[in-house]
């Protein structure tokens, strides 16, 4: 496999560090800044919305500019922007780091994986996108698991110090390396980003990003507040919620590599259609589940699949649009993804307030199904 993969696979996975921690903190920060649910789920919601609108741009860089230059420029803003919400002092400071620290996630995925798609064989796209995930998924285990030590022992803002320096350090190594030093498709100059965006949208590709909406909008209300859900519902400590939601992670890691496996034996469109299926069985399961040790291991089925999805979903991108485009085909699946992200948290917080916290659930069924039957019309060999 290409030293580039590998390189580009493990800057995922310092990526992904932080991805789930402010999530998991939510009960945290209500807590400590004496903030109502609503409020609380701004620290998503308004980083969300600045990424997201990074996407485009984005995109347009990451077809001409050099992939190690925006992939240590990534990791430079993730290490400081970690330090400094670990110096927070206030509430609106931190979603201000946040959302500092949430523009590098734009800057890698959509670099990283225009590479990938660009670097790797068809044959071999769905597995290369596997390990790409697996890595990712580690990063965001290590990244909850080390904050349920912290939580437990000299406090939740040490994450934030412990990942920085090796964060720092690994985008000093990708920005010297010569195996990332490439730009695009080496084609330079193909037109502004708003004469090129229709080269890329197709009845398939839109059909797509309307199926990926709505799970997302399933996948990210439940997840978002299942560590509320436990403190508040199952009166499990934080520190207990974090490393339950932490466990879901590690599965991914295997997760990830099965849906690459998958992939390439029976398709990336079908083993889509079998994530979200296992998806919604085991939400179904974990809704009325009372006990913390079979929740546990239900939540990490349902993590399983949550994260089976990446893989087929970053293939189908690369089958569904041009090559020349890639870059801009995987920030316009990321926009409409950093969209969905942003608004969620919010419409659930809602709908969490008029209801009860455990609501979670059938609102998650509900995208979810919704999701697959629209994934039924998109026609993929």
């Amino acid at each position: 496999m290409e030293r580039s993969l590998w390189l580009v696979s493990l800057t995922h996975m310092f990526i992904e560090v932080y991805f789930l921690v402010q999530v998991a903190l939510i009960p945290v920060f209500v807590r400590e800044f004496r903030l109502s649910l609503f409020e609380a789920s701004l620290v998503a919601t308004v980083p969300n919305i600045v990424a997201l609108l990074m996407n485009i741009p984005i995109g347009y860089l990451a077809d001409r500019v050099s992939t190690n230059c925006i992939l240590a420029a990534a990791m430079i803003i993730e290490s400081a922007s970690a330090f400094a919400i670990s110096q927070a002092n206030s509430f609106w400071l931190l979603v201000l780091c946040v959302t500092a620290m949430r523009i590098s996630s734009p800057l890698y995925h959509i670099t990283g994986l225009s590479n990938i798609s660009r670097a790797v064989t068809r044959e071999r796209m769905s597995r290369s996108m596997g390990v790409h995930n697996a890595l990712g998924s580690l990063g965001v285990a290590s990244g909850l698991v080390s904050l349920s030590v912290f939580q437990s022992t000299i406090g939740w803002r040490w994450i934030y110090v412990f990942w920085t320096v090796p964060v720092f350090a690994w985008g000093l190594i990708v920005l010297k390396s010569s195996q990332l030093k490439t730009t695009g498709t080496g084609r330079p100059d193909r037109g502004d980003v708003l004469g090129t965006l229709p080269l890329i949208f197709s009845v398939g590709f839109v059909t797509f990003l309307v199926a990926v909406g709505l799970r997302e909008v399933g996948s990210t209300g439940t997840s978002t507040f299942m560590t509320t859900y436990l403190v508040r519902t199952r009166g499990v400590t934080e520190a207990v919620a974090s490393f339950v939601f932490g466990l879901g992670p590690f599965t991914g890691i295997l997760g990830s590599l099965v849906g690459g496996y998958l992939g390439d034996k029976i398709g990336a469109k079908r083993t889509l259609d079998f994530a979200v299926v296992g998806c919604i069985l085991s939400l179904a399961a974990l809704a009325f589940c009372s006990q913390l040790f079979p929740l546990t291991v239900l939540y990490v089925v349902y993590a399983f699949f949550s994260n089976t999805v990446w893989s087929p979903m970053n293939t189908l991108v690369t089958d569904l649009t041009p090559k020349a485009e890639r870059g801009l085909s995987f920030s316009v699946y990321f926009l409409t993804e950093g969209v969905i992200v942003a608004a969620t948290p919010v419409l659930t917080a809602a709908v969490i307030g008029l209801t009860d916290v455990w609501t979670i659930f059938p609102f998650g069924i509900l995208f979810l199904v919704a999701g697959l039957v629209t994934l039924q019309l998109l026609s993929h060999r």
